[in-house]
This record gives structure tokens, C-alpha cells and sequence, in this order.
């Protein structure tokens, strides 16, 4: 049965950047059809179901390229990011439980689905019920074991747990689920776990995500142990000959690293928000887009953002850029929606399925409110057109009516159709006590724990 959904504005985010006024989706099954005025799509369809989203845009889902599930929403702050590690995360991953893990995972993604994320990457912790999580919730997700392959960091997920999210849910959920291989950082891994994480992404012909150049500090770091930058170094050991590489943050990249992985292939996530508040640094994005780096945006975690909402972060990824540059013609409105949907997709190598509205693609989309005051005037076309301003700088999480993925409706009128909301809401807070003291016993019986630049 073919569906589809009529609407005031349709923003496709294919290669022309179309915007169609009073335009339609057509959706059969999991897939888009047809996209194109509202005329000619029911002319086509003339039998369909038609859903009528008058007074709302449509857009490609969200892409949240760098996400970590938790529970420690405004918990830890004020902290620059390896200080902030070692008195805070590395120490609650030490006591992590699975199914404190699980709540996280669920109250995140409940979170990204209300506000138009229909694609999380997730490096976090004891994924099987993360994987449950999408699975019941229905958003598409990547997961991202959070791994520490070295003696010095054997209390976060294992290599062994890596390879059993590859062999377990590679395509699960009906093809939403897509596992990855992941280091929190190169530093957490000894040669032996960097040739293994290597080896299992070959084997298992999918890509390798991890942290690097996040903060300044990194870089004497790197020169100490390779005797060169990031990027180079990351090339010298193989991170770059497999299926597929992705980096976080990418803060403190010169020139040439930015010509190399243009040239390699790497995708990158900016967390425009998270950098600001951990005072990590400006990523050179306008450069890496000019080199042809395909670029995402993600929110990072709940501790370092303090929302999930991808909307806000293409606020921020516009104002920033503009700062950095002392331009204010930086970072156009098209290239921060494009970071959001179609520079995610490329980066994670999900272009073909994900990030626009055109035939043949998955049926990821999401209705924005028009008619409120923060969206007026909204105008589709001409000398004026505004819609991708509002959706950059006006438009907020909370004002998604409608989020579809692969075809289902998860949340119909700003309510989550998947699951109770309330019940994610206690079982997440219900975990936190728990949590929390076993983190200050551990903290109380080891003392202030050493990072890894102390």
C-alpha cells in the first residue's frame, strides 16, 4: 500500500537542494517512491493513503554523527575534556552495569526521535541493549563499542564485545542496526588492540570509528609517540585502509591532515556544542568542506552537549563558523542542514539510504510545525526563501510533529508512538543512585585517579 504524506514545504536535501511548496512523499513499504508536487504525486498514486501534514515542512531525518548514550546529564561540568575523563567518565565506566547501559541508551534515543534524529552513531557501553533499544524504538543506529584495548584501560568494553555486536546484529532490526569497530581513543589501545580493531573491521567489511584531535593537548602526545600529527599517524598504522574510517571532533587538524583525509576518504563528525563547552578548540570545518571531507554533525553525549537536539547543533555549527571566520557569510544555511543530513550520510557511507528525500531511498523523514511565531514568515520560493534559515537558526527540536523511519511512524504528534516515554524516564533516573554511589566507593577507595596526560 502506497502512503503518502502531503505537506506545506518539502525540503528534499538532494544534490539541487529542491524545496517543493505544497509537495508529497510517496512511500511504499520502507522506501520513498516519488517526490514532487502534491498534484502530480497523487495524480501518480491516486489510490494512496494520503497523510495530511498541512502546516508542517518535510525533511530528511536527522544524522547524529557522535553520540554517547548515559545518565549524567549535568553531572559533570566545567571540567576541560581529559580532566573532565578522569574525575568523571573513565570512573563511571568503571562501575557501569549492564542494564544502567540499556536505560541510558533507551532515554537517548526516545530523545533524538522526538526531536528529528532518525540516525544515532553510538559509542557507548554493552550494546546488545542498545541494539534492543532501536530495535523496539525504531530508530536506525550505529553502534560503536566503546573500546579500551590496553592493559592500562581494560575497564571499558572489549575488543571481544566489538566482535560479538559484528556478529550478532550486523543488519538487524531489518537492516537499521549497523555495527562498527570502536577505540575511544588511539591511546586506549596497545599495538596489539590496534592491529585487532583493524583486522576485525577487514574481516567484517565495515568501518572504525574513534576520537581524535580533540583537544590541543593531543597533539604533543602524538609527536612524543609517532613524531608527527594525528592524521599521519593515524595513516602510518592502517586507520585509513579500511572499508571505512570515521573521526570525532577533528578539532586541531592543520592543512595537510586536511587534504590527507579529504584524499582518504575519512569522515568526520563536528560537535560544535561539545567542543564549546569542554573548551576544546574551533574545528576548521569551512576547510575541510572546501578540501572535500565529508563532514556530519552530531551532538556528543548528554554530559557534554546537555541535549540530544540536532536542531540546536546546526545553530551553533553556524554561529560558530561564522565567529570563527569573522565572516558572516560562513557556514551558509544549506551547508549546515547538508552537514546534518547528506554529510552524515556520506561520512558513515549510507549516502545511498539516507540524508535526502529522493526515490529509491529509505523512507527517513521528518514533519517540522510551521504557523508558530519562530517559523514566521515561512517562504519557499524566490528572492526571500527562508525555509533553510528557519530550519538552521529558528526551528527547535521540540517543534517535530512526526518522525518516520524505514516507513514507520515512531512519533506521531510530538508523542513517541513506540514505547511509554514516562516508564524510559523512571527506569533512567531509577538507575542513577546506584550508579552514582558505586562510582564515589570506587573514587573514595582509589583515590584521584591519573589521566592520560597527568
Amino acid at each position: 500500500m502506497i502512503t503518502l504524506y502531503t505537506a506545506e514545504v518539502v525540503v528534499t536535501m538532494n544534490p539541487a537542494h529542491d524545496v517543493v511548496a505544497d509537495g508529497a512523499v510517496a512511500v511504499d513499504g520502507t522506501s520513498i517512491v516519488m517526490v514532487d508536487s502534491a498534484d502530480l504525486v497523487q495524480a501518480r498514486y491516486p489510490d494512496a493513503d494520503v497523510v495530511d501534514l498541512t502546516g508542517h515542512i518535510l525533511m530528511p531525518g536527522l544524522v547524529n554523527g557522535h553520540h554517547h548514550s548515559g545518565v549524567l546529564r549535568g553531572t559533570a561540568e566545567h571540567l576541560p575534556v581529559w580532566e573532565w575523563l578522569r574525575l568523571h567518565i573513565d570512573p563511571m565506566h568503571r562501575v557501569l552495569r549492564p542494564d544502567e547501559a540499556e536505560a541510558a541508551a533507551w532515554l537517548c534515543y526516545a530523545e533524538g526521535l522526538l526531536s528529528g534524529t532518525t540516525t544515532v552513531v553510538d559509542m557507548w557501553r554493552h550494546l546488545d541493549g542498545a541494539a534492543r533499544a532501536a530495535d523496539a524504538l525504531g530508530n536506525r543506529l550505529v553502534t560503536v563499542n566503546y573500546v579500551g584495548a590496553h592493559p592500562d584501560y581494560d575497564y571499558f568494553d572489549t575488543l571481544d564485545d566489538n566482535e560479538h555486536m559484528l556478529r550478532t546484529w550486523s543488519g538487524g532490526a531489518d537492516g537499521r542496526i549497523t555495527p562498527w569497530v570502536g577505540l575511544e581513543h588511539l591511546f586506549y589501545a596497545d599495538d596489539a588492540g590496534r592491529r585487532r580493531a583493524l583486522d576485525l573491521a577487514n574481516e567484517y567489511q565495515t568501518g572504525v570509528y574513534l576520537h581524535c584531535s580533540e583537544s590541543e593537548i593531543e597533539l604533543k602526545q602524538f609527536d612524543a609517540e609517532f613524531g608527527t600529527r594525528p592524521m599521519f599517524a593515524l595513516e602510518r598504522l592502517g586507520f585509513f585502509d579500511v572499508p571505512r574510517t570515521m573521526i570525532a571532533h577533528a578539532v586541531w587538524l592543520d592543512e595537510q591532515e586536511i587534504r590527507l583525509i579529504a584524499d582518504r576518504g575519512v569522515g568526520v563528525s563536528h560537535n560544535p556544542v561539545s567542543n564549546m563547552k569542554l573548551a576544546s578548540g574551533m574545528a576548521p570545518v569551512a576547510e575541510m568542506l572546501s578540501a572535500g571531507v565529508n563532514v556530519g554533525l552530531g551532538t556528543d553525549g548528554e554530559k557534554e552537549n546537555n541535549n540530544l537536539d540536532m536542531f540546536e547543533e546546526m545553530k551553533v555549527a553556524s554561529l560558530l563558523g561564522k565567529l570563527r571566520a569573522m565572516d558572516a557569510a560562513a557556514m551558509d544555511s544549506w551547508q549546515v542542514l547538508q552537514m546534518a543530513t547528506m554529510g552524515g550520510a556520506r561520512a558513515l557511507g549510507m549516502q545511498d539510504r539516507i540524508g535526502s528525500l529522493e526515490a529509491g531511498k529509505q523512507a527517513d523523514f521528518i514533519a517540522v510545525r510551521t504557523g508558530t511565531p519562530r517559523t514566521t514568515p515561512l517562504i519557499a520560493d524566490g528572492k526571500y526563501a527562508n525555509v533553510h534559515h528557519n530550519l538552521v537558526h529558528a526551528v527547535r527540536g521540540s517543534d517535530v510533529a512526526m518522525t518516520v523511519v524505514a516507513g514507520s511512524v515512531v512519533v506521531r504528534d510530538g508523542a513517541l508512538v513506540t514505547a511509554d516515554l514516562p516508564e524510559i524516564v523512571d527506569r533512567a533516573a531509577g538507575v542513577v543512585p546506584g550508579l552514582f554511589e558505586r562510582r564515589s566507593a570506587w573514587l573514595a577507595e582509589a583515590g584521584e585517579p591519573e589521566g592520560l596526560f597527568s
